[in-house]
């Protein structure tokens, strides 16, 4: 069953290529901090500014540089159906457990089109796939209702990814989705609550700076240890502030830049993080002793 910490790995660049020793580095940090899984090509990953031919050489060299030690998610979706289909199924040839689909964006699809569109993505693909429902992204918002029908009706469908803020949807469905269907919190300053609904894990940003925490966070509250994820939760709150203080990737990344993890690098229309604001997380990095 898919759960735990997953991390939202941001991609490494240097002189506008991918930075695979950076990259190695990366996998390297999570593996020894108790990341429970690795999700490469995802919002985080600048997924929109990679070349097919790059995703490729990314995810294989991560799943060869992991080597089964932990599971292996990627970012295939897009707002056309076909497209989606073909990197979905790349994504399985690549060597990935699961795949990140998220709701056509653009488009504004209706809760039926929605429905349509994820059970031929099910159908013409072999991969377990969770849906990423980030409505602030996508611009469209798939409910509860729609998310349980293809939880019934799509084995392959195995989880999402929430990300809409709205913990009325999450406790819907976590109540009446079939055993085995995961969801997957999609905002770190809620990861605990969305945990106390009956969220199985996160999909993090904060995981690329802080993942022994954020694992630890995850794990009690599987555990039903609240007290100790409660404590972890208030420790991360200023800090999953402040990595959204400008779009993501944006502040992981500079952050991740002060950490001496990666070079400050970021790809158009993505751009450097304001003067302001680099003060702002910098006295906040500093605060948690990560520079």
């Amino acid at each position: 069953m898919l759960k735990g910490s997953f991390v939202a790995l941001v991609t490494p660049f240097k002189n506008n290529e991918i930075d695979y020793s950076a990259l190695e580095e990366l996998i390297d940090f999570h593996l020894e901090n108790k990341t429970d899984g690795i999700l490469f090509c995802g919002t985080t990953g600048e997924s929109p500014s990679l070349a097919g031919d790059e995703k490729e050489r990314l995810v294989r060299f991560g799943v060869k540089k992991i080597a089964g030690r932990v599971p292996v998610m990627v970012g295939t979706g897009t707002n056309n159906l076909n497209h989606t289909i073909a990197a979905t199924a790349k994504a399985k040839e690549w060597g990935a457990d699961y795949a990140l689909v998220i709701t056509p964006y653009y488009n504004k699809p209706t809760q039926a089109g929605m429905y349509e569109y994820f059970k031929h993505v099910e159908a013409k693909t072999d991969i377990p796939i969770v849906i990423y429902n980030v409505p602030g992204r996508t611009g469209v918002n798939i409910n509860s209702q729609t998310t349980i029908r293809l939880a019934n009706d799509c084995p392959k469908i195995i989880g999402i990814k929430e990300a809409s803020g709205n913990l009325v949807q999450v406790s819907e469905i976590t109540c009446s989705a079939p055993e085995g269907f995961s969801l997957m919190s999609g905002e770190d300053a809620l990861n605990l609550p969305y945990m106390s609904c009956g969220a199985m894990g996160t999909i993090s940003v904060t995981a690329n700076i802080m993942p022994f925490e954020v694992h630890n966070l995850i794990d009690f509250a599987l555990k039903n240890k609240y007290q100790e994820a409660k404590e972890i939760h208030l420790k991360l709150l200023e800090l999953n502030q402040q990595l959204f203080i400008e779009t993501n990737p944006i502040p992981v990344k500079h952050a991740l830049f002060r950490m001496g993890k990666i070079h400050d690098e970021l790809r158009l229309p993505m751009y450097k993080l304001s003067d302001s604001n680099k003060i702002s997380l910098d006295a906040t990095l500093r605060k948690y002793e990560l520079i």
